[in-house]
């Protein structure tokens, strides 16, 4: 029998690392890089649900596949560029709608299903069922409305940062990237907000921090981080910022049971068995919920301070590990 990893050919070594874990427990392993379905990978599938994968990573029935891990998904990635966009667009939908078609097919354990991943990447469901679990979130407002915007900053007296839903980058003329991260807004910028009649932005009063901590949920297991993102000015308002820095400063935390079995209650709500949270910890000891990502980086946190994430998902894939059972 075969766990599947459905991934991309340019991810990072998290494929790797639980790869290696899954061998060491004796499980056959299939990678899936999506980015090579259909150029260089071809499926079966039939309406009974019956078929194969025949890729570089060999053949691989899909009647042998006991559970899955959903990590990324760039099908339809190998398809040519420059081919002409009214072909190249239903081309890649196409090839969208078959993957998706086979993973719900399947009908085995998934780490997680699309659907959920889809339905939890909502952040102001997110911040609303953490909030009516008992988790404390900060002030947040989600608009294209300036005057709405002011209104809100005024209330919030520690100050107002801006942020977005979902990852943005622009490029610049040398195709450099530069990522938008949270940002505080001063006079000036409140002042200027016309840009927002071209995109809504999330508005969060400014929380205090003494740190920031990545907790990462694998089934019913917590493993929490932290780091000191005030040591760095460019680090105070999103550690992200200096990411490369920080990255040997991490510190496992121990997690407040209290908000450790909230958090469990929220992976319930959200149906998810894995999962990336971001908190903050105000100077006062405080633990205050920012977001969940369902499908969330964790690689670094594996050299240090070494959790032992990797391990949690095979243990889970292999159902050593209580696995979060989730309604069809």
């Amino acid at each position: 029998m075969t766990i599947l990893i459905v991934t991309r050919s340019k991810d990072n070594t998290a494929p790797v690392l639980v790869t290696r874990a899954l061998e060491e427990r004796g499980e056959r392993v299939y990678r899936f890089d999506t980015d090579l379905f259909p150029t260089q990978l071809q499926l079966v599938l039939d309406e009974a649900g019956d078929g194969r994968l025949v890729g570089p990573a060999g053949v691989l029935a899909l009647s042998e596949i006991t559970s899955v891990w959903y990590r990324r998904n760039e099908t339809g990635g190998g398809i040519p560029q420059d081919l002409e966009p009214q072909l190249r667009r239903p081309s890649v939908e196409e090839s969208h709608r078959v993957v998706y078609g086979l993973l719900a097919s399947l009908g085995v354990f998934t780490v997680d299903r699309l659907d959920r991943v889809r339905w939890a990447e909502n952040k102001p469901l997110q911040l609303k069922l953490a909030r009516s679990l008992g988790l404390e979130v900060p002030r947040t407002l989600m608009t294209n409305d300036p005057e709405a915007v002011r209104a809100f900053a005024a209330s919030c007296p520690q100050g107002v940062v801006t942020k977005m839903m979902t990852a943005f980058a622009v490029h610049d003329e040398q195709k450099r990237e530069h990522v938008v991260f949270t940002t505080p807004l001063g006079t000036s910028e409140l002042e200027d907000l016309e840009g927002l009649d071209l995109c809504p932005m999330t508005f969060q009063e400014l929380v205090p921090k003494a740190l920031e901590l990545r907790v990462t949920v694998v089934g019913e297991r917590v493993m929490a981080a932290a780091i000191d993102s005030q040591a760095l000015p460019g680090s105070r308002y999103d550690w992200r910022r200096e990411g490369l820095a920080l990255i040997d400063a991490w510190r496992a935390y121990e997690f407040p049971e209290p908000v450790r079995v909230r958090t469990l209650k929220l992976m319930d709500a959200l149906g998810l068995n894995y999962g990336a949270l971001d908190f903050i910890v105000t100077p006062e000891g405080r633990h205050v919920f920012l977001e969940i990502n369902p499908a969330g980086e964790f690689t670094w946190l594996t050299r240090n301070p070494g959790l032992p994430i990797h391990e949690a998902l095979a243990d889970v894939l292999t159902g050593r590990a209580p696995r979060r059972s989730v309604a069809r």
